[in-house]
C-alpha cells in the first residue's frame, strides 16, 4: 500500500510539473505574467490584411516598444464575432489597457461593459465608437479632409476655359459615421465656392459601385465638373468609368479620393487620377498608444470634441506634384 501510494504521489509530481511546462511554452510573447512589471497592451485590429491597417498596427506596435509595454496583437479579420471573442480574450488574459479598430462598431458594448468591468480603459482607433462609454477615440480630420478637396477642386477648375460648376459626391455606407464626415466638409466648402452638388450617390465604399453611380452621374449630368469620392475604392471606380467614356479623371471630370490607398497612389502617378486625401494610420496608432500612457498615468486628456470624447488627427492633399 506504501509503495502505491508513493507511486500516485510521483505520478502527480510529474503531471504537475508537465502543465506547469505546457503553460509557460503556451505563454506567448505578449502574455502577462504575475511576475511581469510591464504593462500590457492589448490591440484588436480591423483586418490586417490592407495597408492602411498594416500602418496603424506599426504605429501602435513601434509606440508601445519604445514606451516598454508588453504588447499583444488581435486580428478581427473584418468578422464582428471574431472582434468580440478576441477582444474578450485579450481581457481575459489580463491586459491593462485596450486599443481596438472596430470592424463593428454597433458590436461594441459587451466589450467595452466588460474592459469596464474589470477597470481597462478603451481606446477607440478610428472607424466608431458604437455610442460606447469609451474613454477617447482617435480620428482623421475627416471634415477638415473635404475642405481640402473642395478647395482643390475649386483651385484647378478654375484653370478652365469654361466649367458648369456642377458638382457630384460618391458616398460610402451611411453607417461609417466619421467617414460620411468627408463629404460634408467637401460639400459645405464647395457651396461656399459657389459650386452646386448635382448629385450624392452612395456607392458603400467599394470600386464597382463607385463605377456605376459614376455612370448615372455622368447620364443625369453630362456636363459635371468634378466628382468627390469618400473613399479611394470607389474613386477608382470613378475613374475607370471616365476613361471607359473616352474621358479624363483630370480635364475632363476631376476625380479626388480620400484615403491615399497604394492603387490610388498609382492611378496618379500615371495620371489617371486627379488627387486624394491621405490619413496617416501610422500616426494615429503612436497617438493611441500616447493617450493610453496618460490614462495610466491618470493625466487629463485634451480633446478636439469633448462632448464625443474625439481627437483628431491632421490629413493632408496628395497630388501628382508631392506623390513621390
Amino acid at each position: 500500500m506504501k509503495q502505491l501510494k508513493k507511486s500516485v504521489f510521483h505520478l502527480l509530481c510529474i503531471n504537475t510539473l508537465v502543465l506547469a511546462l505546457i503553460f509557460t511554452v503556451g505563454c506567448g510573447k505578449g502574455e502577462k505574467t504575475k511576475d511581469s512589471d510591464k504593462k500590457v497592451m492589448g490591440f484588436s485590429i480591423f483586418d490586417m490584411q490592407y495597408n492602411f491597417f498594416q500602418e496603424m498596427e506599426k504605429g501602435t506596435r513601434d509606440a508601445a516598444d519604445e514606451l516598454g509595454y508588453e504588447y499583444i496583437l488581435h486580428d478581427q479579420k473584418s468578422d464582428p464575432a471574431q472582434m468580440v471573442a478576441g477582444c474578450e480574450n485579450l481581457i481575459t488574459r489580463g491586459i491593462d489597457v485596450l486599443i481596438i479598430s472596430p470592424f463593428e462598431p454597433s458590436a461594441l458594448t459587451p466589450i467595452v461593459k466588460k474592459a469596464k468591468k474589470h477597470g481597462i480603459p478603451v481606446i477607440i482607433n478610428d472607424i466608431g465608437g458604437g455610442n460606447t462609454e469609451y474613454d477617447v477615440i482617435v480620428i482623421s480630420d475627416c471634415f477638415g479632409g473635404g475642405v481640402i478637396a473642395a478647395d482643390y477642386m475649386d483651385k484647378m477648375l478654375k484653370k478652365r476655359k469654361k466649367i458648369s460648376k456642377k458638382v457630384g459626391i460618391i458616398k460610402v455606407d451611411p453607417g461609417h459615421v466619421y467617414a460620411v464626415r468627408r463629404g460634408e466638409g467637401f460639400k459645405k466648402r464647395i457651396k461656399e465656392l459657389g459650386y452646386k452638388v448635382v448629385s450624392e450617390l452612395c456607392a458603400n465604399d467599394v470600386r464597382d459601385q463607385g463605377y456605376r453611380v459614376t455612370q448615372d452621374m455622368m447620364t443625369a449630368n453630362p456636363d459635371i465638373d468634378g466628382i468627390f469620392c469618400e473613399n479611394d475604392p470607389m474613386a477608382l471606380g470613378a475613374v475607370y468609368a471616365i476613361r471607359d467614356k473616352k474621358k479624363s479623371a483630370i480635364d475632363d471630370i476631376l476625380v479626388v479620393g480620400f484615403n491615399a490607398d497604394p492603387e490610388a497612389i498609382e492611378a496618379i502617378k500615371a495620371n489617371h487620377m486627379a488627387a486624394t486625401i491621405q490619413q496617416i494610420p501610422y500616426e494615429m496608432g503612436k497617438k493611441c498608444v500616447e493617450l493610453a500612457t496618460k490614462i495610466l498615468n491618470k493625466e487629463k486628456l485634451k480633446y478636439t470634441n469633448d462632448k464625443l470624447r474625439e481627437i483628431t488627427i491632421p490629413v493632408k492633399l496628395i497630388t501628382k506634384k508631392n506623390v513621390k
